[in-house]
C-alpha cells in the first residue's frame, strides 16, 4: 500500500456522516476526560477527531485512496440539491 501525497491535497470530502457522527462523539469524550486528566496526548486525539469529523475531511483517508462517504450523502450535504 503506497501513500498518496497528491490526492491528499485535494481535501476532497471523504467522511461520510455516520462516522462523523462518531467522530465527533468519540473527540468530544476525548476532549472532556483529557481536561480532567491533564492529558496532552488525549488533547491532541480529541481535537484531531472533532476537527476532521467537523470537516468532513480525513488527510490519512486522502493519502490512502479511502473514502467513506456515499454518493446518497454527497448530494444531501449540498445546497442545489435541496431546490
Amino acid at each position: 500500500m503506497s501513500f498518496d501525497f497528491k490526492r491528499m491535497l485535494k481535501r476532497e470530502h471523504n467522511v461520510g456522516c455516520q462516522e462523523k457522527k462518531y467522530r465527533l462523539y468519540a473527540g468530544s469524550a476525548a476532549l472532556v476526560i483529557s481536561i480532567f486528566t491533564a492529558s496532552i496526548a488525549l488533547l491532541v486525539i480529541g481535537l484531531v477527531l472533532v476537527a476532521t469529523g467537523y470537516t468532513g475531511w480525513c488527510p490519512v483517508y486522502s493519502g490512502m485512496n479511502k473514502n467513506t462517504n456515499t454518493a446518497g450523502e454527497a448530494t444531501e450535504t449540498t445546497p442545489e440539491a435541496t431546490h
